[in-house]
């Protein structure tokens, strides 16, 4: 049995398992995880085609909505680059109350409080937005990615996970750390004591938070519908 026949079957093999099997990284070739990735959405689109939840209209916002908000159209500066997020920010507006307290805790996990250097805090981004397929969180954080340091060989490598080819050790391990929250709500002991050579005890928790913030978004974002913004490619 050639070794190409039997790398197919391990191919295979990951697909027919299910989820939970396919996103754990213990073991699965960078081939093996890529194929599965790409089976998840293979045409790469927005799981809806139109929003369930339309972001609010411009004319029933209110004038301090409207000042917040409509920048953000053409793009609002961010993270040294201009960030195009209307289309989320007015559908989080369809519950405004939830909307001004949700903001606390994103501007907290996303703002400079956060313990993560921004790029690593975007690996972490990027890779739950990938495992959850929302194409919005992606494209969103594939912009402030490349402002905070990302290359687009490694916002690609993402994709495929930490045991792809390429990887600083510590970037895999915070790889790693996304891959096994999505899959079992539970960082491995293996996974936190290589975190812990370099991480305190606040960097730490800020993995956790890091990834469950944007599991949550990646949920609010495929359920309600919420399409990208002009000019803001996604997968």
């Amino acid at each position: 049995m050639t070794n190409h026949f039997i790398g197919s079957l391990a191919v295979l093999a990951l697909l027919l398992a299910g989820p939970t099997l396919a996103q754990s990284p213990a073991g699965a070739s960078s081939e093996a995880t890529a194929a599965v990735q790409a089976s998840k959405n293979p045409q790469g689109r927005m799981r809806l085609s139109a929003p369930r939840i339309a972001p609010l209209a411009l004319d029933k916002m209110t004038p301090d909505q409207a000042k917040e908000l409509v920048p953000f159209k053409d793009g609002a500066d961010f993270a040294g680059t201009k960030l195009k997020a209307y289309n989320v920010m007015a559908t989080l507006a369809q519950h405004e109350e939830a909307r001004q307290k949700f903001n606390v805790w994103a501007n907290y996990v996303l703002g400079a409080s956060s313990t993560l250097t921004p790029r690593e805090r975007e690996i972490l981004i990027l890779r739950i937005g990938w495992l959850c397929q929302a194409e919005y969180e992606w494209a969103q954080h594939t912009v402030i990615g490349r402002a905070v340091g990302l290359n687009d060989d490694e916002i690609a490598r993402i994709k495929l996970g930490p045991d792809a080819p390429g990887w600083d050790p510590f970037d895999a391990t915070l790889l790693r750390a996304a891959d096994e929250l999505h899959a079992d709500a539970f960082v491995s002991d293996a996974t936190w004591n290589a975190l812990a050579k370099r991480y305190n005890t606040q960097q730490l928790m800020d993995v956790v938070f890091t990834v469950g913030q944007y599991n949550l978004v990646s949920m609010a974002l495929n359920s309600f519908g919420v399409q990208r913004d002009e000019g803001v490619d996604g997968f």
